[in-house]
Protein backbone atom coordinates (compact mmCIF):
# COMPACT_ATOMS: atom_id res chain seq x y z
CA UNK A 1 0.00 0.00 0.00
CA UNK A 2 1.00 3.58 0.22
CA UNK A 3 4.45 4.19 1.66
CA UNK A 4 5.14 6.13 4.83
CA UNK A 5 7.03 8.59 2.61
CA UNK A 6 3.78 9.38 0.80
CA UNK A 7 1.98 9.93 4.10
CA UNK A 8 4.62 12.32 5.36
CA UNK A 9 4.91 13.98 1.95
CA UNK A 10 1.25 14.88 1.72
CA UNK A 11 1.22 16.61 5.07
CA UNK A 12 4.55 18.35 4.52
CA UNK A 13 3.64 19.76 1.11
CA UNK A 14 0.26 20.97 2.32
CA UNK A 15 1.70 22.68 5.38
CA UNK A 16 4.54 24.15 3.29
CA UNK A 17 2.02 25.49 0.79
CA UNK A 18 0.04 27.19 3.54
CA UNK A 19 3.17 28.72 5.09
CA UNK A 20 4.44 30.11 1.77
CA UNK A 21 1.14 31.64 0.78
CA UNK A 22 -0.17 33.77 3.60
CA UNK A 23 -2.96 35.01 1.36
CA UNK A 24 -4.29 31.50 0.69
CA UNK A 25 -8.04 31.40 1.41
CA UNK A 26 -9.22 29.31 4.31
CA UNK A 27 -9.29 25.67 3.19
CA UNK A 28 -12.80 24.29 2.72
CA UNK A 29 -14.61 22.05 5.15
CA UNK A 30 -15.66 18.70 3.70
CA UNK A 31 -18.78 16.77 4.72
CA UNK A 32 -18.84 13.35 3.06
CA UNK A 33 -22.24 11.65 3.46
CA UNK A 34 -22.56 7.95 2.66
CA UNK A 35 -25.97 6.28 2.66
CA UNK A 36 -26.32 2.53 3.16
CA UNK A 37 -27.96 0.54 0.33
CA UNK A 38 -29.62 3.60 -1.22
CA UNK A 39 -30.42 2.87 -4.85
CA UNK A 40 -29.69 4.92 -7.95
CA UNK A 41 -33.41 5.61 -8.34
CA UNK A 42 -34.34 6.38 -4.73
CA UNK A 43 -34.03 10.19 -4.90
CA UNK A 44 -36.36 12.62 -6.59
CA UNK A 45 -33.50 14.17 -8.53
CA UNK A 46 -32.75 10.71 -9.97
CA UNK A 47 -36.34 10.05 -11.01
CA UNK A 48 -38.06 8.80 -7.83
CA UNK A 49 -41.76 9.68 -7.85
CA UNK A 50 -43.11 8.26 -4.58
CA UNK A 51 -40.51 8.99 -1.90
CA UNK A 52 -40.00 12.58 -0.76
CA UNK A 53 -36.37 13.80 -0.82
CA UNK A 54 -36.61 17.61 -1.06
CA UNK A 55 -33.33 18.41 0.71
CA UNK A 56 -31.18 16.12 -1.40
CA UNK A 57 -32.97 17.38 -4.50
CA UNK A 58 -32.07 20.91 -3.40
CA UNK A 59 -28.46 19.84 -2.76
CA UNK A 60 -28.33 18.61 -6.35
CA UNK A 61 -29.78 21.91 -7.62
CA UNK A 62 -27.12 23.82 -5.71
CA UNK A 63 -24.27 21.79 -7.23
CA UNK A 64 -23.48 18.92 -9.57
CA UNK A 65 -25.30 15.61 -9.97
CA UNK A 66 -23.48 12.72 -11.60
CA UNK A 67 -25.34 10.19 -13.73
CA UNK A 68 -22.39 7.80 -14.13
CA UNK A 69 -20.97 7.50 -10.62
CA UNK A 70 -19.85 4.16 -9.28
CA UNK A 71 -19.44 2.67 -5.83
CA UNK A 72 -16.29 0.78 -4.95
CA UNK A 73 -18.07 -2.56 -4.68
CA UNK A 74 -21.56 -4.06 -4.69
CA UNK A 75 -21.21 -4.68 -0.91
CA UNK A 76 -20.50 -2.31 1.94
CA UNK A 77 -17.18 -3.22 3.58
CA UNK A 78 -15.22 -3.33 0.34
CA UNK A 79 -16.93 -0.21 -1.01
CA UNK A 80 -16.04 1.75 2.12
CA UNK A 81 -12.43 0.60 1.92
CA UNK A 82 -12.23 1.82 -1.68
CA UNK A 83 -13.70 5.18 -0.67
CA UNK A 84 -11.30 5.56 2.23
CA UNK A 85 -8.09 4.53 0.41
CA UNK A 86 -8.38 5.33 -3.31
CA UNK A 87 -7.78 1.75 -4.48
CA UNK A 88 -10.29 -0.34 -6.43
CA UNK A 89 -11.16 -3.84 -5.23
CA UNK A 90 -8.28 -5.37 -7.16
CA UNK A 91 -5.87 -3.61 -4.79
CA UNK A 92 -7.89 -2.42 -1.79
CA UNK A 93 -7.06 -3.80 1.67
CA UNK A 94 -10.71 -4.89 2.12
CA UNK A 95 -12.23 -6.55 -0.94
CA UNK A 96 -15.35 -8.33 0.22
CA UNK A 97 -17.83 -8.72 3.07
CA UNK A 98 -16.68 -12.30 3.59
CA UNK A 99 -14.46 -12.65 5.48
CA UNK A 100 -14.61 -9.03 6.56
CA UNK A 101 -14.02 -10.16 10.12
CA UNK A 102 -10.34 -10.73 9.37
CA UNK A 103 -9.81 -8.10 6.71
CA UNK A 104 -9.64 -4.73 8.32
CA UNK A 105 -7.46 -1.76 7.50
CA UNK A 106 -3.84 -2.25 8.49
CA UNK A 107 -1.36 0.17 10.02
CA UNK A 108 0.17 1.05 6.65
CA UNK A 109 -3.15 1.89 4.99
CA UNK A 110 -3.66 5.60 4.39
CA UNK A 111 -7.20 6.97 4.72
CA UNK A 112 -9.05 10.14 3.82
CA UNK A 113 -9.14 11.06 7.51
CA UNK A 114 -5.35 10.78 7.75
CA UNK A 115 -5.02 12.98 4.67
CA UNK A 116 -7.12 15.70 6.29
CA UNK A 117 -5.60 15.19 9.72
CA UNK A 118 -2.13 15.87 8.32
CA UNK A 119 -3.48 19.07 6.75
CA UNK A 120 -4.51 20.36 10.18
CA UNK A 121 -8.20 19.44 9.93
CA UNK A 122 -10.39 18.18 12.74
CA UNK A 123 -11.71 14.79 11.60
CA UNK A 124 -14.85 13.14 12.90
CA UNK A 125 -17.40 10.60 11.84
CA UNK A 126 -20.61 8.79 12.66
CA UNK A 127 -22.32 5.68 11.39
CA UNK A 128 -21.15 2.37 10.00
CA UNK A 129 -17.38 1.91 9.75
CA UNK A 130 -16.91 -1.79 8.77
CA UNK A 131 -13.11 -1.48 8.50
CA UNK A 132 -11.92 -2.33 12.02
CA UNK A 133 -13.45 -3.54 15.27
CA UNK A 134 -12.56 -2.19 18.73
CA UNK A 135 -8.98 -3.07 19.57
CA UNK A 136 -7.86 -3.56 15.97
CA UNK A 137 -5.56 -1.18 14.10
CA UNK A 138 -8.37 -0.62 11.59
CA UNK A 139 -10.59 1.23 14.07
CA UNK A 140 -11.31 4.92 13.27
CA UNK A 141 -9.22 6.28 16.16
CA UNK A 142 -6.17 4.66 14.54
CA UNK A 143 -7.06 5.81 11.02
CA UNK A 144 -7.16 9.59 11.44
CA UNK A 145 -10.44 10.22 13.27
CA UNK A 146 -10.46 12.11 16.57
CA UNK A 147 -14.19 11.49 17.05
CA UNK A 148 -16.51 8.59 16.15
CA UNK A 149 -19.99 7.43 17.17
CA UNK A 150 -21.68 4.47 15.59
CA UNK A 151 -20.99 0.89 14.65
CA UNK A 152 -17.46 -0.37 14.10
CA UNK A 153 -18.62 -3.87 13.18
CA UNK A 154 -20.98 -3.94 10.21
CA UNK A 155 -23.07 -6.84 11.56
CA UNK A 156 -23.74 -4.75 14.67
CA UNK A 157 -24.97 -2.03 12.30
CA UNK A 158 -27.97 -4.17 11.36
CA UNK A 159 -29.60 -3.17 14.64
CA UNK A 160 -31.40 0.18 14.78
CA UNK A 161 -32.20 -0.15 18.49
CA UNK A 162 -28.90 -1.55 19.79
CA UNK A 163 -27.83 -1.88 23.41
CA UNK A 164 -24.76 0.25 22.75
CA UNK A 165 -22.93 2.28 20.13
CA UNK A 166 -19.17 2.51 19.75
CA UNK A 167 -18.27 5.96 21.07
CA UNK A 168 -14.66 6.93 20.32
CA UNK A 169 -12.60 4.30 22.17
CA UNK A 170 -15.47 3.32 24.47
CA UNK A 171 -19.18 2.60 24.35
CA UNK A 172 -22.33 4.65 24.67
CA UNK A 173 -24.63 2.41 26.71
CA UNK A 174 -28.23 2.14 25.46
CA UNK A 175 -29.47 -0.51 27.87
CA UNK A 176 -32.98 0.94 27.73
CA UNK A 177 -33.32 -0.68 24.31
CA UNK A 178 -33.34 -4.15 25.89
CA UNK A 179 -36.99 -3.79 26.92
CA UNK A 180 -38.40 -0.97 24.83
CA UNK A 181 -37.49 1.01 21.74
CA UNK A 182 -35.76 3.64 23.78
CA UNK A 183 -33.08 5.19 21.55
CA UNK A 184 -33.01 5.07 17.74
CA UNK A 185 -29.39 4.89 16.62
CA UNK A 186 -29.80 7.12 13.58
CA UNK A 187 -31.16 9.99 15.69
CA UNK A 188 -28.16 9.76 18.03
CA UNK A 189 -25.69 9.74 15.17
CA UNK A 190 -27.39 12.62 13.35
CA UNK A 191 -27.32 14.70 16.54
CA UNK A 192 -23.63 13.91 17.03
CA UNK A 193 -22.88 15.05 13.49
CA UNK A 194 -24.57 18.38 14.15
CA UNK A 195 -22.73 18.71 17.45
CA UNK A 196 -19.37 18.13 15.75
CA UNK A 197 -20.04 20.82 13.14
CA UNK A 198 -21.10 23.31 15.83
CA UNK A 199 -17.96 22.64 17.86
CA UNK A 200 -15.49 22.82 14.97
CA UNK A 201 -16.98 25.30 12.52
CA UNK A 202 -14.33 27.92 13.29
CA UNK A 203 -11.50 25.80 11.85
CA UNK A 204 -11.26 23.41 8.89
CA UNK A 205 -12.95 20.07 9.45
CA UNK A 206 -13.59 16.81 7.63
CA UNK A 207 -16.68 14.90 8.68
CA UNK A 208 -17.61 11.44 7.41
CA UNK A 209 -21.34 10.87 7.84
CA UNK A 210 -21.80 7.14 7.18
CA UNK A 211 -25.48 6.85 8.06
CA UNK A 212 -27.01 3.35 8.16
CA UNK A 213 -30.28 4.38 6.50
CA UNK A 214 -31.98 2.91 4.51
CA UNK A 215 -30.29 -0.48 5.11
CA UNK A 216 -33.18 -2.93 5.06
CA UNK A 217 -31.72 -6.43 5.06
CA UNK A 218 -33.75 -8.07 7.82
CA UNK A 219 -37.03 -9.97 7.85
CA UNK A 220 -40.20 -8.29 9.03
CA UNK A 221 -40.26 -10.37 12.24
CA UNK A 222 -36.96 -8.91 13.44
CA UNK A 223 -38.02 -5.50 14.83
CA UNK A 224 -34.54 -4.64 16.10
CA UNK A 225 -33.32 -4.53 12.53
CA UNK A 226 -36.20 -3.55 10.26
CA UNK A 227 -37.08 -0.53 12.34
CA UNK A 228 -37.95 3.13 12.23
CA UNK A 229 -39.79 5.04 15.00
CA UNK A 230 -42.39 6.48 12.64
CA UNK A 231 -43.55 5.80 9.12
CA UNK A 232 -44.59 9.43 8.61
CA UNK A 233 -45.27 10.98 6.17
CA UNK A 234 -46.42 7.69 4.65
CA UNK A 235 -48.45 6.23 7.53
CA UNK A 236 -51.82 6.82 5.85
CA UNK A 237 -50.75 5.55 2.43
CA UNK A 238 -52.31 2.37 1.15
CA UNK A 239 -48.91 0.66 1.14
CA UNK A 240 -47.51 -2.43 2.81
CA UNK A 241 -45.69 -1.97 6.16
CA UNK A 242 -42.38 -2.66 4.46
CA UNK A 243 -43.05 -0.03 1.79
CA UNK A 244 -43.94 2.58 4.42
CA UNK A 245 -40.83 1.80 6.45
CA UNK A 246 -38.47 1.95 3.50
CA UNK A 247 -39.87 5.24 2.21
CA UNK A 248 -39.77 6.71 5.74
CA UNK A 249 -36.12 5.67 6.09
CA UNK A 250 -35.15 7.44 2.87
CA UNK A 251 -37.09 10.57 3.83
CA UNK A 252 -35.55 10.62 7.32
CA UNK A 253 -32.11 10.38 5.74
CA UNK A 254 -33.05 13.31 3.51
CA UNK A 255 -34.29 15.37 6.47
CA UNK A 256 -31.04 14.96 8.39
CA UNK A 257 -28.96 15.92 5.37
CA UNK A 258 -31.18 19.00 5.31
CA UNK A 259 -30.41 19.68 8.98
CA UNK A 260 -26.69 19.61 8.22
CA UNK A 261 -27.15 22.00 5.30
CA UNK A 262 -29.25 24.39 7.39
CA UNK A 263 -26.73 24.34 10.23
CA UNK A 264 -23.91 25.25 7.87
CA UNK A 265 -26.05 28.09 6.52
CA UNK A 266 -26.79 29.36 10.04
CA UNK A 267 -23.12 29.18 11.05
CA UNK A 268 -22.09 31.11 7.95
CA UNK A 269 -19.85 28.33 6.61
CA UNK A 270 -21.95 26.93 3.77
CA UNK A 271 -19.99 28.82 1.09
CA UNK A 272 -16.78 27.26 2.38
CA UNK A 273 -18.09 23.72 2.79
CA UNK A 274 -17.95 20.98 0.18
CA UNK A 275 -20.87 18.54 0.56
CA UNK A 276 -20.56 15.14 -1.10
CA UNK A 277 -23.47 12.71 -0.96
CA UNK A 278 -23.50 9.14 -2.28
CA UNK A 279 -24.36 5.52 -1.41
CA UNK A 280 -22.13 2.53 -0.66
CA UNK A 281 -23.74 0.24 -3.26
CA UNK A 282 -27.02 -0.46 -4.98
CA UNK A 283 -30.31 -1.25 -3.22
CA UNK A 284 -31.00 -4.46 -1.33
CA UNK A 285 -32.45 -6.99 -3.74
CA UNK A 286 -35.52 -7.59 -1.58
CA UNK A 287 -36.32 -3.91 -1.09
CA UNK A 288 -39.92 -2.99 -1.96
CA UNK A 289 -40.42 -3.21 -5.73
CA UNK A 290 -42.88 -0.31 -5.70
CA UNK A 291 -40.10 2.28 -5.66
CA UNK A 292 -37.90 0.80 -8.42
CA UNK A 293 -34.87 1.68 -6.32
CA UNK A 294 -32.37 0.75 -9.02
CA UNK A 295 -34.14 3.00 -11.51
CA UNK A 296 -33.57 1.83 -15.09
CA UNK A 297 -30.62 -0.36 -14.11
CA UNK A 298 -30.30 -4.14 -13.99
CA UNK A 299 -29.43 -5.84 -10.71
CA UNK A 300 -29.05 -4.78 -7.09
CA UNK A 301 -26.69 -5.07 -4.15
CA UNK A 302 -24.22 -7.99 -4.59
CA UNK A 303 -24.43 -7.69 -8.40
CA UNK A 304 -21.78 -6.25 -10.69
CA UNK A 305 -24.49 -5.22 -13.11
CA UNK A 306 -25.12 -1.47 -13.05
CA UNK A 307 -27.85 -1.71 -10.41
CA UNK A 308 -25.37 -3.04 -7.89
CA UNK A 309 -22.62 -0.47 -8.41
CA UNK A 310 -23.99 2.68 -10.09
CA UNK A 311 -25.08 5.06 -7.33
CA UNK A 312 -26.35 8.60 -6.77
CA UNK A 313 -23.50 11.07 -6.37
CA UNK A 314 -24.02 14.75 -5.61
CA UNK A 315 -21.46 17.45 -4.81
CA UNK A 316 -22.20 21.01 -3.75
CA UNK A 317 -19.85 23.90 -2.93
CA UNK A 318 -21.41 27.31 -3.59
CA UNK A 319 -19.26 29.59 -5.70
CA UNK A 320 -16.91 26.79 -6.76
CA UNK A 321 -19.15 24.01 -8.12
CA UNK A 322 -21.62 25.37 -10.71
CA UNK A 323 -25.22 25.15 -9.55
CA UNK A 324 -27.72 22.96 -11.35
CA UNK A 325 -25.16 21.01 -13.36
CA UNK A 326 -25.73 17.40 -14.44
CA UNK A 327 -22.59 15.53 -15.48
CA UNK A 328 -22.23 12.28 -17.40
CA UNK A 329 -18.52 12.06 -16.61
CA UNK A 330 -17.60 8.73 -15.06
CA UNK A 331 -16.78 9.14 -11.34
CA UNK A 332 -15.74 6.17 -9.17
CA UNK A 333 -15.20 5.88 -5.41
CA UNK A 334 -11.47 5.41 -5.95
CA UNK A 335 -11.41 8.90 -7.49
CA UNK A 336 -12.39 10.54 -4.19
CA UNK A 337 -8.96 10.23 -2.57
CA UNK A 338 -7.02 11.80 -5.47
CA UNK A 339 -9.71 14.46 -5.89
CA UNK A 340 -9.54 15.56 -2.26
CA UNK A 341 -5.75 15.25 -2.28
CA UNK A 342 -5.60 17.80 -5.08
CA UNK A 343 -8.13 19.95 -3.24
CA UNK A 344 -5.60 20.16 -0.40
CA UNK A 345 -2.74 21.17 -2.69
CA UNK A 346 -1.12 17.92 -3.82
CA UNK A 347 -1.40 16.91 -7.48
CA UNK A 348 0.70 13.74 -7.55
CA UNK A 349 -1.23 10.75 -6.28
CA UNK A 350 1.49 8.18 -7.02
CA UNK A 351 0.08 4.66 -7.30
CA UNK A 352 -3.60 5.26 -6.57
CA UNK A 353 -6.13 3.63 -8.88
CA UNK A 354 -8.27 6.75 -9.14
CA UNK A 355 -7.84 10.07 -10.90
CA UNK A 356 -8.55 13.57 -9.63
CA UNK A 357 -11.98 14.82 -10.61
CA UNK A 358 -11.54 18.29 -9.09
CA UNK A 359 -11.79 19.96 -12.51
CA UNK A 360 -15.01 18.05 -13.19
CA UNK A 361 -16.50 19.22 -9.89
CA UNK A 362 -15.77 22.76 -11.06
CA UNK A 363 -17.67 22.16 -14.29
CA UNK A 364 -14.64 21.49 -16.49
CA UNK A 365 -13.23 18.45 -18.29
CA UNK A 366 -11.10 15.93 -16.38
CA UNK A 367 -7.36 16.51 -16.56
CA UNK A 368 -6.64 12.81 -17.00
CA UNK A 369 -8.40 10.18 -19.05
CA UNK A 370 -8.70 6.84 -17.28
CA UNK A 371 -7.98 3.55 -19.02
CA UNK A 372 -10.77 1.49 -17.44
CA UNK A 373 -12.81 0.81 -14.29
CA UNK A 374 -12.48 -2.52 -12.48
CA UNK A 375 -14.50 -4.38 -9.83
CA UNK A 376 -14.49 -7.86 -8.40
CA UNK A 377 -16.65 -9.57 -5.80
CA UNK A 378 -17.35 -12.97 -4.28
CA UNK A 379 -13.75 -14.02 -3.69
CA UNK A 380 -14.73 -16.57 -1.06
CA UNK A 381 -17.83 -17.87 -2.79
CA UNK A 382 -18.25 -20.42 -5.56
CA UNK A 383 -18.96 -17.73 -8.18
CA UNK A 384 -16.24 -15.10 -8.30
CA UNK A 385 -17.40 -12.08 -10.30
CA UNK A 386 -15.38 -9.52 -12.24
CA UNK A 387 -16.49 -6.46 -14.16
CA UNK A 388 -14.67 -3.95 -16.35
CA UNK A 389 -15.94 -0.75 -17.87
CA UNK A 390 -13.90 0.17 -20.94
CA UNK A 391 -15.15 3.36 -22.55
CA UNK A 392 -18.86 2.63 -23.09
CA UNK A 393 -18.35 -1.12 -22.99
CA UNK A 394 -19.15 -3.13 -19.86
CA UNK A 395 -17.76 -6.63 -19.49
CA UNK A 396 -18.97 -8.99 -16.75
CA UNK A 397 -17.87 -12.50 -15.91
CA UNK A 398 -19.81 -14.41 -13.25
CA UNK A 399 -17.79 -17.50 -12.34
CA UNK A 400 -14.32 -18.08 -13.73
CA UNK A 401 -15.56 -20.97 -15.84
CA UNK A 402 -18.06 -18.77 -17.68
CA UNK A 403 -17.63 -16.49 -20.66
CA UNK A 404 -17.55 -12.72 -20.48
CA UNK A 405 -20.83 -10.95 -21.12
CA UNK A 406 -20.52 -7.67 -23.01
CA UNK A 407 -22.91 -4.71 -23.01
CA UNK A 408 -22.85 -1.31 -24.70
CA UNK A 409 -23.93 1.06 -21.93
CA UNK A 410 -24.47 3.90 -24.38
CA UNK A 411 -27.27 2.04 -26.13
CA UNK A 412 -28.20 -0.58 -23.52
CA UNK A 413 -28.17 0.95 -20.04
CA UNK A 414 -30.29 -1.91 -18.67
CA UNK A 415 -27.69 -4.48 -19.83
CA UNK A 416 -30.30 -6.58 -21.62
CA UNK A 417 -28.39 -7.48 -24.79
CA UNK A 418 -25.15 -9.45 -24.56
CA UNK A 419 -23.16 -8.47 -27.68
CA UNK A 420 -19.99 -10.39 -26.87
CA UNK A 421 -20.29 -12.56 -29.99
CA UNK A 422 -20.29 -9.46 -32.18
CA UNK A 423 -17.20 -7.82 -30.63
CA UNK A 424 -14.52 -10.47 -29.95
CA UNK A 425 -11.68 -7.93 -29.92
CA UNK A 426 -13.34 -5.91 -27.15
CA UNK A 427 -13.99 -9.08 -25.17
CA UNK A 428 -10.33 -10.06 -25.53
CA UNK A 429 -9.21 -6.63 -24.34
CA UNK A 430 -11.49 -6.84 -21.28
CA UNK A 431 -10.30 -10.38 -20.55
CA UNK A 432 -6.69 -9.15 -20.42
CA UNK A 433 -7.68 -6.40 -17.99
CA UNK A 434 -9.42 -8.94 -15.77
CA UNK A 435 -6.19 -10.98 -15.67
CA UNK A 436 -3.99 -8.10 -14.58
CA UNK A 437 -6.15 -5.56 -12.68
CA UNK A 438 -6.17 -7.45 -9.38
CA UNK A 439 -3.17 -8.18 -7.16
CA UNK A 440 -3.70 -11.57 -5.44
CA UNK A 441 -4.39 -11.40 -1.70
CA UNK A 442 -3.97 -14.20 0.82
CA UNK A 443 -6.95 -12.81 2.68
CA UNK A 444 -9.19 -13.42 -0.35
CA UNK A 445 -8.54 -16.95 -1.69
CA UNK A 446 -10.68 -16.95 -4.81
CA UNK A 447 -13.19 -19.76 -4.92
CA UNK A 448 -12.57 -21.00 -1.38
CA UNK A 449 -15.74 -20.65 0.65
CA UNK A 450 -15.06 -18.85 3.91
CA UNK A 451 -15.96 -21.06 6.86
CA UNK A 452 -14.67 -18.96 9.75
CA UNK A 453 -16.80 -17.61 12.55
CA UNK A 454 -17.56 -13.90 13.03
CA UNK A 455 -15.98 -12.20 16.01
CA UNK A 456 -19.20 -10.30 16.72
CA UNK A 457 -22.68 -11.68 17.29
CA UNK A 458 -25.93 -10.36 18.83
CA UNK A 459 -24.93 -12.01 22.13
CA UNK A 460 -22.17 -9.41 22.36
CA UNK A 461 -24.71 -6.61 22.23
CA UNK A 462 -24.57 -6.09 26.00
CA UNK A 463 -21.98 -3.55 27.16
Amino acid sequence: MKSSFYKLGVGFLILLSYSLHAETPKPPNVILILADDLGYGDLGCYGQKLIQTPHLDQLAKSGIRFTQAYAGSPVCAASRAVLMTGYHTGHAPVRDNIPHYESYLEEEDFTLAELFQQAGYQCGGVGKWSLGDPGTVGRPANQGFSSWLGYLNQDHAHYYFPEYLDDNEGRLSLTGNTETRHAYSHHLMADRALEFVRQHHDRPFFFYTAFTLPHFSAPEEDPARLAIPSTEPYSENNWTPAEKKYAAMVTLLDQDVGRLMTLCDNLGIRDNTLFIFTSDNGPWGAAPKKFQSAGPLRGAKRDLYEGGIRVPFIASWPGVIPAGKVSDEVFAFWDVMPTLTELLGRKNTEDLDGISMLNVLKGEKPQTQREYLYWDYGHCRPRYQQAVRLRNWKGIRIGQENKIQLYNLKTDLAEEHDVSADHPKVVKEIAEIMKTAATPSDRYPIGEIYRGKPIWSPSQNTP
